[in-house]
């Protein structure tokens, strides 16, 4: 396995990292129950687990 001769610069490193930029969260409207949630998860109202405007659960998981 290669192995650098040389220590890499701080430069050279924070060079590198400046294209990692923490993004957005897409929101979108739940047709059933017209909450905002993230797009693409299940997500919990009045108890129940709703997905795509569909009731995955009649009852919604514990969060630990």
């Amino acid at each position: 396995m290669p192995n650098p001769k040389r220590r890499h610069s701080q430069q050279r490193s924070a060079k590198r990292r400046t294209h990692y930029k923490a993004e957005e969260v897409t929101l979108s409207k739940d047709s059933a129950t017209g909450e905002l949630h993230v797009r693409h998860r299940a997500h919990v109202s009045e108890g129940k687990l709703y997905y795509k405007g569909k009731v995955v659960s009649e009852k919604a998981p514990l969060k630990a």
